[in-house]
């Protein structure tokens, strides 16, 4: 047999490339020449598009070098071989073309005739690779191997409900299945939180882990009329089938719980078995293996390590759950005004109403979702950098999706709602103190006015006057009216100290019609009467 490749010329040089292109009988040699390029970028685009079976690059070129295009073909395209054909005979470029399981590294000049050599050489070794593909018992021997991952596969698409039954029965056949029989149940079993165990027990080995916890659902099963297989998303998957239908659920419950109880005390994890509902046509075990996915899903509601059965949860046909609106409310009226240990009570209240009312885990979601978003308009009345202080909805929206189950949601739940009350809190004393010096500003400005009134400031922040009354005192430990009459004590006291003007002159510039009152209550809070004031200023200079 004899074969033709095709092959690539890459050089950022048109002399280089056609003078190789034009110089060689390609035919001849073996090879179909099907384009040259000017740059690495060019021809990855080229490979992913012609999928040549040969590359003879350059190293320097612009966009992209050699080296980084055989490394991008080593990673999506490791069948393609790679002739390296450069300038530079520098170390440092040899090391990283072997780190790279270049084919040849070639400096140039090279001649035509050493190309042909080259070609020929390169020609010669790929025949026997595909010799050695073509040969029958390698390719038995490597679907020996594969046998049991093609098992698998063939079985999650017996679940996906794309096979005919006459081609299940063949696959049946060919993988040295038992027929089965109906009626049909599947099992579902997923252990909680697997990333963690490997990460904590396994690390060294989480292949190990995982074929421990599937000898362990082969063993419970032996001798029964099941069939078990992994998954892509790694979990395990049990197939019952042939006894009488109250007989089959009985069954699968209880070696369910022989499985999850002898996962906890032998591997020390936990995991939650989904049970399906059962069904008596092959093409219906679709059915039954959603219904065992779809029971995992409750977990979020029940907790990790139980045995769920979707019947139980979904077999009374319940009405849809509406999202109850009236939480929104609750939790925005909270945020504004409750305290961390109200809302803490609110959370946990809802966590309890939702696991009681057995709403699935897209409807709990979409539920916390609306509790979020209604918090966060909460948020938005205030003015500020929210940003800074919580999480935000982005990140709130897709934290949701990691938790599995609503235990974990309460938690975060708290987490968020405490961060929204510590920032509405941080919000309301900084715009207290913006209007307290508002008002402290606007007496600057207008404490002359005989007329000004505590009425006048609290309208000046739009506040009523109980209210802003009871803040001010808190921010300035004194009365709005004790703080004017400092400010024109203070006042007077410069008018004194730096104009000739009369005692009752002073008075009416700082808001006293009245100078006996002026003078008395000056005496008041300095100790001497204006005049008296005055007298001591002059001594003193």
């Amino acid at each position: 047999m004899y074969i033709i490749y095709r092959i690539i010329i890459v050089d950022d040089e048109i002399e280089v490339r056609e003078g190789i292109k034009e110089s060689i009988e390609w035919e001849r040699h073996g090879f179909e020449c099907i384009g040259g390029y000017r740059n690495g970028k060019e021809a990855l685009e080229a490979v992913s598009e012609f999928r040549p079976d040969l590359v003879l690059s350059d190293i320097c070129m612009p966009f992209m070098d050699g080296i980084e295009l055989t490394k991008q073909i080593q990673m999506k395209y490791p069948y393609i071989k790679v002739i390296i054909l450069t300038g530079h005979d520098e170390f440092d470029y040899v090391q990283k073309a072997l780190r790279l399981k270049v084919h040849d590294f070639v400096v140039k000049p090279i001649t035509a005739n050493e190309i042909r050599n080259l070609l020929d050489k390169v020609k010669v070794e790929m025949d026997k690779e595909a010799e050695s593909r073509e040969n029958l018992s390698h390719l038995k021997m490597q679907l020996h191997q594969s046998l049991p991952l093609l098992r698998e596969r063939f079985l999650e698409q017996l679940m996906s409900g794309t096979l005919s039954e006459r081609k299940i029965l063949e696959r049946f056949q060919y993988f040295g299945l038992p027929l089965i029989e109906p009626p049909y149940l599947v099992v579902a079993i997923d252990i909680d939180n697997l990333d963690e165990v490997k990460k904590e027990r396994w690390q060294n080995d989480p292949e190990l882990f995982r074929s421990a916890a599937y000898n362990i659902v082969q063993e419970v099963v032996e001798n029964k009329e099941a069939i078990v297989f992994r998954t892509r998303e790694e979990r395990m998957i049990v197939l019952f089938y042939g006894e009488s239908g109250d007989e089959l659920d009985e069954a699968a419950l209880n070696m369910s719980e022989v499985m999850r109880f002898c996962m906890e005390k032998y591997l020390k994890c936990t995991v939650t078995v989904g049970v399906g509902t059962m069904c008596r046509a092959l093409h219906e075990l679709p059915l039954s293996y959603k219904g065992a996915i779809s029971a995992l899903d409750y977990r979020f509601m029940l907790g990790n390590n139980r045995v769920i059965s979707i019947q139980d949860m979904e077999g009374a046909n319940r009405p849809a759950q509406q999202l109850d609106m009236e939480w929104n409310r609750k939790f925005s009226t909270l945020i504004k005004t409750g305290t961390f240990g109200e809302t803490q009570a609110l959370i946990e209240q809802l966590i309890s109403r939702l696991k009681a009312s057995l709403m699935p885990i897209g409807g709990c979601y979409l539920q916390i979702q609306s509790i979020i978003i209604s918090i966060m308009n909460t948020l938005h009345e205030f003015e500020g950098n929210y940003s800074a202080h919580f999480k935000g909805y982005d990140v709130a929206q897709k934290e949701i999706n990691h938790f599995r189950t609503l235990e974990e949601i309460e938690d975060w739940l708290k987490m968020i709602c405490k961060e929204a009350i510590l920032f509405v809190a941080e919000q309301r004393s900084d715009q207290t103190k913006m209007q307290v010096l508002s008002v402290i500003d606007y007496i600057e400005t207008h404490y002359a006015n005989e007329d000004l009134t505590v009425d006048e400031l609290c309208r000046h922040v739009h506040l009523s006057k109980s209210y802003f009354s009871s803040v001010f005192k808190q921010n300035k430990e004194q009365t709005i009216m004790e703080y004017v009459t400092r400010v024109r004590i203070d006042k007077a006291k410069d008018l004194l100290n730096q104009t000739s003007l009369k005692s009752y002159e002073v008075a009416s510039k700082v808001g006293y019609s009245d100078p006996q009152y002026f003078s008395v209550l000056f005496k008041k809070h300095t100790g001497t009467t204006p005049t008296e004031y005055r007298e001591k200023l002059l001594r003193e200079k």
